[in-house]
């Protein structure tokens, strides 16, 4: 009979040296109990996703969460050896930066709802991930785009790292330096990364200039918005003014006579032919996207949005058009456009706000009915159950905060807007020792619209709840029905 021989090994890595390879493997496994390296890390883990409580008998949605939470912590990822070293973005090694040295950013996507629940469950990771953000700007001259493994890949559109460090700041998140953190924000807009200039120079980025024009030109909308907050937070006028008018050019995309965001050439005429419903991937005036899901791509001013459409009602009329028009994306559609309801595409990340818009409008009811159905149709406790591209937790942490009955529509200015929550109780543990408990009164699977809800046992009748009133812990009630209650939020 053949001699069965057990082989242990050890691995290590390093992004400086081999020898901080080793000192990492010495530093961090001392002994070869494989065993109690797996009790170690699911101990870790558990403690990780223990931050979250959820009470329910839906065995599969409380499957679904967890594994949600699990993919949206897995990154950012650590980037420095145990003696703190790390290799920078300009690929010189630097010594202990006072921080702990994160890398893989995926912004464009983590930007709109993992960052917040990242400011939400994990805010002691937040100073770090701001700081390594910093850095990078110092080391490369522009804040992170998509930076993977100490290397901007300068991939997708947008620098969606401004309204990510511009969340930390407005929430108050400490353990920066906010004057060095705007400085870096107000020059990395201020550059000429894909198409910035434009935007400096002439208000909006011409389609015939400079590819994905309309999809950049909203991103870098979003962005100037955070800038605009932090100016004013920290005293400065001049710049709130400036930033301000250019979160508004957006309006210069907007055809008021088809009712899209479209291609605007150099000479001001529209990019033609168009179809909103067709996308050729990465070569058009969208970025994995169409004209359908880009038009509500203004989540830091929906007001704004409104009127350009004339008012709620048009606004509302061509939003539930959105989930029905079933019409061919062409023949070299970007692959990424997936999970679809009409041309609502869940399985990628532009349009993750829109189904949560019909709460501006008066009709909160709407939102719930979509939230609930993608809740239990997207998403799903199998290895294929993601519509799309998990994108380093943005599509769960969009499960996630829906989940919990409210989402981050705007990621920057904390306030959570309500859809409709699935759990009938879930503890939020929070910094200091407090707590946030959610609960959720006639929790079924047809009682899917919000009657009223209490917050700390006042009546509360706002459509959002802000992050401060989380974050002081407390108790929010749900009382659930399976009518409308139209008259909620009004």
């Amino acid at each position: 009979a053949p001699v069965v021989e057990e082989l242990g090994v050890k691995v290590g890595i390093s992004p400086v040296s081999m020898e901080n390879a080793m000192d990492n493997i010495e530093q961090e496994i001392k002994d070869w109990n494989f065993e109690k390296i797996v009790d170690e890390t699911t101990n870790k883990w558990n403690t990780e996703l223990s931050k979250l409580q959820i009470e329910t008998t839906d065995t599969v949605a409380k499957r679904i969460f967890y594994t949600a939470l699990y993919h949206a912590f897995m990154q950012p990822i650590m980037f420095n050896d145990c003696n703190k070293e790390y290799r920078g973005t300009d690929k010189n090694i630097y010594g202990d930066p006072g921080f702990t040295n994160y890398t893989v950013f995926s912004l464009w996507d983590t930007y709109r709802a993992a960052h917040p629940l990242y400011t939400l469950v994990q805010p002691e990771r937040v100073p770090d991930f701001v700081n390594s953000m910093l850095a990078i700007y110092e080391q490369q001259g522009r804040l992170p785009v998509w930076h993977l493994y100490g290397s901007d890949t300068n991939e997708m559109i947008g620098i969606q790292s401004v309204p990510v460090i511009a969340d930390a700041i407005l929430k108050n998140v400490k353990g920066f330096n906010y004057e060095r953190a705007y400085q870096a924000m107000k020059a990395s807009m201020m550059s000429d990364y894909k198409g910035l200039s434009y935007v400096t120079n002439l208000e909006y980025i011409p389609a015939d200039k400079e590819n994905e024009s309309v999809a950049k030109g909203l991103e870098y909308a979003i962005a100037d918005w955070g800038v605009a907050q932090v100016a004013r937070k920290l005293g400065k006028a001049e710049d709130y003014e400036y930033f301000s008018k250019r979160a508004l050019a957006y309006r210069n995309y907007w055809d008021k006579d088809t009712h899209f965001f479209r291609g605007k050439n150099q000479d001001g005429s529209w990019l033609t032919p168009f179809n909103p419903v067709h996308s050729t991937h990465r070569n058009d005036a969208y970025c994995e996207g169409n004209g359908w899901q880009y038009t509500w791509l203004v989540p830091h001013d929906i007001e704004g949005l409104i009127s350009l459409f004339g008012g709620k009602e048009a606004f509302v009329s061509k939003l539930d058009s959105l989930f029905l028009v079933n019409e061919d994306l062409g023949d070299e559609a970007s692959p990424d456009i997936s999970g679809l309801i009409g041309q609502y595409a869940h399985g990628n990340e532009p349009g993750h706000h829109t189904v949560y818009l019909y709460s501006f409008v008066d009709q909160q009811w709407k939102t719930a009915e979509k939230v609930d159905y993608i809740l239990s149709h997207m998403y799903s406790d199998l290895p294929d159950g993601l519509q799309g591209n998990e994108d380093c937790g943005q599509m769960s942490s969009w499960y996630v905060f829906s989940a919990l009955g409210f989402y981050p529509v705007n990621p920057s200015d904390g306030m959570y807007v309500f859809g409709r929550p699935i759990f009938d109780k879930v503890v939020l543990k929070l910094p200091g020792d407090k707590f946030f408990e959610i609960r959720t009164n006639n929790n079924s699977a047809k009682n899917k619209y919000i009657q009223s809800i209490e917050l700390n046992g006042q009546s509360y009748n706002k459509l959002y709840i802000s992050h401060a009133d989380i974050m002081a812990g407390g108790t929010l009630v749900f009382t659930m029905g399976n009518r409308p209650n139209k008259q909620f939020g009004k």
